[in-house]
């Protein structure tokens, strides 16, 4: 029996808030990798990492914000733990190899393919192994094809959203890159939906048990939380803002004087000569 699914059950309040979620997310990660690259090598681990965080909580958080408007009309659902936030930790770890690739590499040739490649099938996983976890009477089934292009959709926003971290400086520039990965990022995510399918074991009455949103709303609050912080730490870091680097200014150090320049009017001398004071009689090259 094919179960009748709705993935729309709240209307556009679910994919709309999705998407700024993962606007979020990406713009967080987008400016924390730009920053890591503007600054001393000690730092520049802790602001890859806190990126990869920031971009794999947001997709997450994208992820099962969309998963409260899917119903299956004839079963309930419920979803495992374990699985859930295992699918977090694919999600952040795979965007996080990606992320350092990229940060120690340069935006460029095989780096970009690289990270772009391992992130984007950490996000791909991310999705499916979230789904993994879904719980319902019923077996999931996918479209190949579909599925397919989901991945590579996946794998092109990747790795569009890494060359953008190491181009893009201003801060407009850096919102704008964040729309389309939060695009692309939900293409992906109603894509790798579309391609789904649910064959139903029984015939469960409808309705029955808690609903979704009831289900994921506690799961989310950590995300959701980490997402705020990193938040405020962008805002009050005016170089990460502002995206100019972090480069030491030369140190006034007090008793040395700084060298000035002098010029002579109508006489030139030699690097390193010596110049001889002229007093009367002296001759000079006006006199000889």
């Amino acid at each position: 029996m094919q179960g009748t699914v709705d993935g729309f059950s709240y209307g556009l309040v679910t994919p709309l808030v999705a998407y700024l979620m993962a606007c979020l997310g990406g713009a967080l990660g987008l400016r924390c990798t730009t920053r890591s690259m503007l600054v001393a090598g000690s730092w520049r681990p802790g602001w890859l990492a806190l990126g990869s965080a920031a971009i794999g909580s947001g997709i997450w958080t994208m992820h099962f914000i969309a998963m409260m408007g899917f119903t299956v009309e004839e079963a309930p659902i419920h979803y495992d733990r374990p699985t859930t936030f295992a699918s977090l930790a694919v999600a952040i770890v795979m965007v996080g190899i990606g992320i350092f690739i990229v940060g120690y590499r340069g935006a460029t040739g095989t780096a970009l393919f690289t990270g772009g490649t391992i992130t984007g099938l950490g996000i791909a996983s991310m999705h499916y192994l979230g789904m993994a976890g879904m719980r319902l009477d019923g077996q999931l089934e996918y479209n190949t094809l579909t599925v397919a292009a989901s991945v590579v959709i996946a794998m092109a926003a990747a790795t569009a959203a890494l060359w953008a971290a190491d181009q893009v400086r201003g801060l407009l520039w850096s919102i704008g890159a964040s729309l389309v990965m939060g695009l692309a990022v939900s293409g992906m995510h109603y894509t790798g939906m579309a391609a789904l399918s649910v064959h139903l074991h029984g015939t469960a009455a409808p309705g029955t048990g808690d609903s979704t949103a009831a289900l994921l709303a506690p799961m989310l609050v950590g995300p959701l939380a980490f997402l705020c912080l990193a938040g405020v730490v962008v805002l009050f870091d005016p170089l990460m803002v502002m995206g100019k680097p972090d480069w030491p200014r030369p140190e006034d150090k007090p008793g040395v004087p700084a060298h000035v320049p002098v010029h002579h009017r109508g006489t030139r001398f030699a690097a390193g000569a010596r110049r001889r004071p002229v007093g009367r009689g002296a001759r000079t090259p006006q006199n000889r």
